[in-house]
């Protein structure tokens, strides 16, 4: 390879704090030898889910749940509706709960608020992607109240005449939010009563500026993500709004020459589902093309 060709990994990609914890104790799980399930793939990212697989976590669907007795389910980090836990209980199944700390913070928060509503006229609606596993766990707070938006148009589904409790899924972004705030004060009724809840994760909205400086610091950026992944969707949009030679990867056998070569400089970021030996293994992948 020439030396003067970088190869660099951004810093910032990678788990978040919440997927992190979610293998940590899956891994810690699968030492004790015994049978575990994950409820839903614990990430969106097929390498990591396999890697997972061979040490003996299996996925399943909540149709599958529900038929299984006396066994061990995990929890992942997106979390679940109250439903999910009484079905466990109701049928000795044992949960590893892990659950991301902001999500469920986020949980009792929409429980709270949707328990202690002065009137039944309050809505609670929640911005976020409709069916997403986290925003399923939040609606779930609500007895399946709740009214989920994913952009300004979907206020149509909102009686802006009543009172609205607005939340937001962790990885939504900040300004879309911010976009659902300024359409709902200027439409809603002077009579109805209206507060909005800032529920994004820092820790994964702050990833847009800087993938955006590393986007635009490099020739080529190879973007590493699973194809279910919405944060990873969000990012990599990012990066081609900074930086037009910017390619959405799965894995490293997915790298072609044509897109790196004559360029001195390529940068390789991820969602914050993606692991880090697979930004490492596309790393490898490219210097060997290189040389």
């Amino acid at each position: 390879m020439k030396k003067d060709i970088v190869v660099e990994i951004d810093d910032h990609s990678g788990f978040c704090f919440g997927v992190v914890n979610a293998i940590k104790k899956a891994e810690e799980e699968l030492e004790k030898g015994n049978e575990l399930y994950c409820l839903g793939d614990i990430v969106h990212n097929s390498h990591e889910v396999e890697r997972l697989g061979r040490k003996g976590l299996s996925s399943i669907e909540h149709s599958d749940f529900k038929l299984m007795h006396k066994t061990r389910v995990m929890l992942r980090a997106h979390g679940e509706p109250p439903e999910t836990y009484r079905w466990a209980k109701e049928n000795q199944i044992e949960i590893i709960d892990a659950t991301c700390p902001v999500v469920l913070q986020l949980q009792r928060k929409i429980k709270r608020v949707y328990d202690t509503r002065e009137t039944n006229d309050i809505q609670i609606v929640i911005y976020g992607k409709i069916g997403h596993a986290e925003v399923n766990g939040l609606v779930g707070q609500t007895n399946g109240e709740a009214i989920v938006i994913e952009s300004v148009d979907d206020l149509v589904k909102v009686d802006l005449t009543k009172g609205i409790r607005l939340f937001a899924q962790t990885t939504k972004s900040i300004d879309g939010l911010l976009k659902v705030v300024a359409e709902i004060e200027k439409t809603i009724s002077p009579d109805a009563s209206f507060q909005y809840f800032d529920t994004i994760c820092r820790q994964v909205s702050n990833r847009v500026p800087n993938i955006r400086k590393f986007a635009a610091r490099h020739d080529v950026i190879l973007f590493v993500s699973g194809k279910k992944s919405s944060n990873g969707k969000v990012l990599y949009n990012e990066c081609l709004k900074f930086n037009p030679n910017s390619y959405l990867i799965e894995g490293s056998e997915e790298v072609l020459l044509d897109w790196i070569s004559g360029f001195d400089s390529i940068g390789i970021c991820g969602a914050t589902s993606t692991p880090k030996w697979l930004m490492e293994e596309v790393q490898q992948k490219v210097k060997e093309l290189i040389e």
